[in-house]
């Protein structure tokens, strides 16, 4: 079976609330190979502090930290194998992102992933050296959870199954981004195919099904982001 990059979903979010510090400890000890983990401006101009927050909702989180204290706590020895995803949930506050991973030391360890192309670009402009990350579909919440759209869910999903191979390819062999990454649901054998012929890599969100990472593994597919890393398989 190919080997596959273990992610840690908000640090551990089903063994800790994630995005905190213990979240990303217990992902660490679960023995990941990379965090995952939200920033998010306190203000929606981009403005404010830097929150390590899925959502306006979650930054009113009584523990909410900022991205410095997270970074530095990556940048210790404990993490030194361990890569970093992180994922901007809006844009304008790219700059202040990229000058924390400088400060911390951490640009070579880190992919930058987002749905926001106009944050891509701006990114790849401002430091060709950070890989980065095409995340899809662009939605805000799991349109699959519910009786009442996921029928409708599944019928567009078809259609962005066909296209997302030749996009994404194009979109990596152009240089734009570096990976791709995706719901569970659009990944198929020619998606995988495509990434692989244009030399990028595919991640897999967000599966918290032990069967579904087998599957997923055997696809091929670079990784696999969970909120409970206890469900990867025993390294050998």
């Amino acid at each position: 079976m190919p080997d596959l990059k273990r992610i840690g979903h908000k640090g551990a979010d089903l063994i800790v609330p994630g995005n905190t510090l213990a979240s990303f400890d217990a992902a660490l000890t679960a023995g990941v190979h990379m965090i995952e983990f939200d920033v998010l401006s306190e203000n929606v101009d981009g403005t404010g502090r830097l929150l390590l927050a899925h959502d306006y909702h979650d930054a009113e989180r009584p523990d909410v930290i900022e991205l410095d204290e997270g970074l530095a706590h990556f940048a210790t020895d404990a993490y030194a194998d361990v890569e970093l995803d992180v994922d901007l949930k809006l844009g304008g506050y790219e700059d202040r992102v990229l000058a924390a991973l400088r400060e911390h030391d951490l640009v070579e360890r880190t992919l930058v992933s987002t749905m926001e192309w106009p944050t891509l670009r701006h990114l790849r402009a401002a430091e060709p050296a950070l890989r980065l990350g095409w995340s899809v579909p662009k939605v805000r919440r799991d349109y699959l959870a519910s009786p009442w759209t996921r029928y409708p869910t599944y019928v567009v999903l078809g259609a962005a199954r066909r296209a997302l191979p030749g996009r994404a390819a194009r979109a990596i062999r152009s240089g734009a981004v570096d990976a791709l990454m995706s719901h569970w649901a659009l990944v198929t054998p020619r998606l995988v195919r495509a990434i692989a012929d244009a030399g990028g890599e595919l991640y897999v969100w967000t599966v918290d099904d032990a069967e579904k990472i087998e599957q997923l593994t055997a696809l091929g597919v670079t990784g696999v982001i969970t909120n409970d890393p206890r469900l990867f398989p025993v390294a050998p």
